[in-house]
């Protein structure tokens, strides 16, 4: 797999806190959202921060790599020349899905808008690693994935969250960018043992590591990346670090962006951290080398190559028969979004083991069972359609309100101009337009349809208010806005149910 590279302590750089980022003491790298820049252009901080000889790892949130469908070539092609520009080591993704449909499954294609859990089951596994090999063939540097943080929980999963890693790098070579953060999300939400999970990485696999701060709200914890950095995290990066050296550590935040003097106290207490671990395992097992990792049933490896055997495949029932969806028509136009009526209700159905034996399905096959659960769940989440069965309901409701609370964020940010032209009246309008309209082409294009049906409803009722939305709108469409026809359409669509 090859030696990693030492990166040491760094944060991750959003535009909000270059300026600090830059005259923080001890910063040894920083990482970037990779869809936030462009591949021509540098922010000038970063350039800075590169002609310091400061270490800049993209990190992309938007391939979907635990989707069912193969990864977009344009979306890899743009993440690996952002990794050239910027001279990285590596590039970083997660093992999520952000958008489900399309015509593998004959439903619409929806936008999750947020990073959001595979089921951990062999036919995932199989896709993903799939997904994986075609991501490391078009990238010009290692690639290493993220573990996410998960308010739901799949029904009928067959791997535990450690199995399902060690099981992806022994099939990939992939390296892995743990967060402990979410380890301990995980924990909250999913009563999963961060220890467990640590207990069966592979070491020779890890790239960096990520550490970030939330909150726990009625017994559900929120990964934020907004509120500082709690003990029990810093525990797990404790645990984590006495088992292996990391290469890096990675401070996120993402909002409520604190000052310097904190930032600064909490990349110190990373190091404290990470210190006092150090001196524990030495003081623990003075020979060299990582501690021995526990990987399946008793079997202990040190460091170096991991002698992981590929299991044999839990035996499975077919799952349930599920009715083929019907197609669904192309939007009349370029900014109408897919309404809760038109997305077909799809069942999530998940294999559980039987005694009998069954034949390595067909990777295209696994595919559509993989597409048509991850369908009927986004669908849920984004469309208002039931429940998939098996799901927590209350958990569900939870994820989905936190996807249109994020959708309305990244919206306002994108487009700062709506919440300028609609005060207070922007996030309660947004909400109730996210409730039964999925994203289905970015948050931009998302603006645009929010802004698109609010005049054709004739809002705001300000007719100041509303002038100023429709020269908005017609400035970034490029068409006429919504006339009288379009507005008494609207009315009529809304009055039978259908708007």
């Amino acid at each position: 797999m090859g030696d990693m590279k030492e990166l040491g302590v760094g944060i991750g750089w959003r535009p909000e806190i270059a300026d600090a980022v830059e005259a923080l003491p001890g910063v040894d790298w920083v990482e970037v959202v990779a869809e936030n820049i462009c591949a021509d252009h540098l922010p000038d901080s970063l350039a800075r921060l590169r002609a310091r000889g400061v270490t800049v790892v993209p990190h992309g949130v938007s391939l979907g790599l635990g989707g069912a469908d193969r990864p977009d070539a344009g979306r890899l092609a743009a993440l690996a020349a952002k990794a050239e520009m910027l001279g990285a080591p590596l590039v970083t993704e997660h093992i999520a899905f952000v958008r489900a449909g399309g015509p593998l499954t004959a439903t619409p294609l929806l936008e999750a808008g947020h990073l959001l859990p595979v089921p951990r089951t062999w036919d995932a596994l199989d896709v993903l690693c799939e997904n994986v090999r075609i991501a490391q063939d078009a990238l010009p540097v290692p690639l290493a994935l993220e573990n996410i943080a998960a308010l739901v929980s799949w029904p009928g999963e067959e791997l535990t969250e450690g199995r399902f890693l060690a099981e992806l790098v022994e099939r990939t070579g992939v390296r892995l960018l743990i967060d402990v953060a979410n380890l301990h999300t995980n924990r909250v939400n999913r009563g999963e043992d961060p220890a467990e999970a640590l207990s069966a990485l592979p070491v020779e696999a890890l790239a960096y590591v990520h550490v970030a701060g939330g909150l726990e709200r009625d017994g559900v914890w929120h990964d934020t990346h907004a509120h500082p950095v709690p003990r029990p995290v810093l525990d797990i990066l404790a645990d984590l670090a006495s088992r292996v050296s990391p290469p890096g550590v990675l401070l996120e935040r993402d909002d409520r962006f604190p000052a310097p003097e904190e930032l600064a106290a909490e990349l110190d207490a990373i190091r404290t951290t990470l210190g006092a671990a150090t001196v524990a395992a030495a003081t623990d097992e003075p020979s060299a080398g990582p501690r021995p990792l526990l990987i399946g049933a008793g079997a202990r490896v040190s460091g170096g190559a991991m002698p992981l055997r590929t299991p044999e495949r839990v035996p499975a029932q077919a799952p349930a028969p599920v009715s083929a969806p019907a197609p669904v028509s192309a939007p009349a136009s370029a900014s109408a979004s897919v309404t809760a009526s038109a997305t077909p209700t799809v069942q999530a159905t998940l294999v559980t083991p039987s005694a009998a034996p069954t034949p390595r399905p067909s990777p295209d096959a696994a595919r559509q069972r993989v597409g048509v659960a991850e369908v009927a769940l986004l669908s849920a989440l984004v469309a208002g359609t039931p429940a998939p069965e098996g799901f927590d309901v209350r958990r569900l409701g939870v994820q989905r309100r936190a996807l249109a609370a994020k959708r309305a964020d990244v919206v306002a940010k994108v487009a700062p101009e709506l919440p300028e032209i609609l005060g207070e009246g922007y996030r309660p309008a947004f909400l109730s337009y996210a409730r039964n309209r999925p994203m289905t082409d970015g948050y931009r294009h998302d603006a645009l349809d929010f802004a698109e049906g609010l005049l054709i409803a004739g809002r705001p009722e300000d007719p100041v208010a509303r002038g100023r939305l429709t020269a908005w709108w017609r400035e970034r469409a490029g068409v006429r806005p919504p006339g009288p026809a379009a507005r008494l359409g609207h009315r009529i669509r809304t009055a039978l149910g259908r708007g």
